[in-house]
């Protein structure tokens, strides 16, 4: 995709890979959305990189996210990249989870990480595609690929996105809408709670890498230790979330 001049809606924008990119783009010469649930984390996003544009939405709400589509549309017409970037996890054992009461809370993470990717991008896939060039971007995860079994729902929606991209790509294949996916390692964000990925990637050097590699002919992007993921074979899955489940089975 080309990197500058382009009108980007970034969901999860405020903190994180979402900022960190936002940060990037803005640099190069392109106008900025990022859109995410708090007032407060936008404005701090806002005083971090001067000449964003932030839009309060809870991507739950199936009302929000038309709501976020018809105002995007409406005031930044040229809106030619989405990045599907908002996501939760959670980290939890199904035999202590009380599914019962708690439904609400799993539930979340199903309605951000899987169901509001796939509506903006049927919403802005037919706008997108009236444009000479347009780009979905959607953020995944190596644990779309060898699941993190102490956050299921997490691995499982980011498969579940992994999957439903690929078919997408076939789908826009003779439309000028590029279809690109991003699978991150474990980088040092507050993905789950603040300090429960010391181990991870350098979020600044992850996020200089990503924007670089975006230029290219990449379809699938990883970096650090997604990448070799991206390509393993099912017994090297199965071994290698057996030994990462033995690792952190005791952190829940």
């Amino acid at each position: 995709m080309k990197l500058s001049g382009n009108t980007l809606l970034i969901t999860g924008g405020g903190t994180g890979i979402g900022l960190a990119l936002a940060d990037r783009f803005v640099k190069n010469g392109n106008t900025v959305i990022v859109c995410g649930r708090r007032e407060n984390v936008l404005q701090d996003a806002k005083d971090k990189v001067p000449g964003l544009i932030t839009r309060v939405c809870n991507l739950e709400e199936v009302s929000d996210r038309l709501a976020l589509f018809d105002w995007v549309t409406a005031n930044y017409p040229e809106v030619n990249v989405l990045v599907n970037n908002a996501g939760i996890q959670q980290r939890f054992n199904v035999l202590q989870s009380d599914a019962r009461d708690n439904w609400g809370y799993f539930k979340k993470e199903i309605s951000t990480n899987l169901e509001a990717p796939f509506h903006l991008t049927m919403l802005f896939a037919p706008y997108f595609s009236t444009k000479d060039s347009a780009t979905i971007i959607n953020v995944t995860s190596g644990l779309a690929f060898t699941p993190f079994a102490i956050a299921p729902m997490y691995s499982a929606t980011k498969a579940a996105l992994h999957s439903y991209t690929v078919s997408l790509r076939h789908q826009l294949s003779q439309t000028s809408v590029e279809v690109i996916e991003v699978a991150p390692p474990a980088v040092v964000t507050d993905l789950g709670g603040a300090g429960l990925h010391p181990q991870g990637e350098p979020l600044d050097a992850f996020a200089d890498a990503i924007f670089n590699e975006l230029a290219g002919d990449s379809k699938e992007i990883g970096y650090g230790t997604s990448v070799a993921r991206l390509r393993m074979s099912r017994d090297d899955i199965d071994v290698y979330t057996e030994k990462m489940y033995q690792s952190t089975k005791n952190l829940i």
